[in-house]
């Protein structure tokens, strides 16, 4: 069962940057694609990167291209989401997501941290 847990959430303020990391356990993480989603209040849950299992493609929502950047160390079992020029519209709770690679879906979610930027 693989479990993820993120963190680096908070408050800044806009054209701020903020780096947020999703621990993996369990085991098999170099077999998982990682992706990272949002939800603003009031909005649906949109994807806003994925990285497949040997860092070697990346995959950005357009809103972010240019600002954000999805990378993972699969010694340390972890993912990064490193967030530049951030921006008011850009506050969510941001949740981790794992899938095997064979899978079609994301099965496996973290609980979620919250990202505010100030305007």
């Amino acid at each position: 069962q693989v479990q993820l847990v993120e963190s680096g959430g908070g408050l800044v303020q806009a054209g701020g940057s903020l780096r947020l990391s999703c621990a993996a356990s369990g085991g098999m993480f170099s077999r998982l694609t990682m992706a990272w989603f949002r939800q603003a209040p009031g909005k649906e849950r949109e994807f806003v990167a994925a990285i497949n299992w040997s860092g070697g493609s990346q995959y950005n929502t357009d809103s972010v291209k240019g600002r954000f950047t999805i990378s993972r160390d699969n010694v340390k079992n972890t993912v990064y989401l490193q967030m530049n020029s951030l921006k008011a519209e850009d506050t969510a709770v941001y949740s981790c997501a794992a899938r095997f690679t064979w899978a079609q879906r994301y099965d496996y979610w973290g609980q979620g941290t919250q990202v505010t930027v100030s305007s």
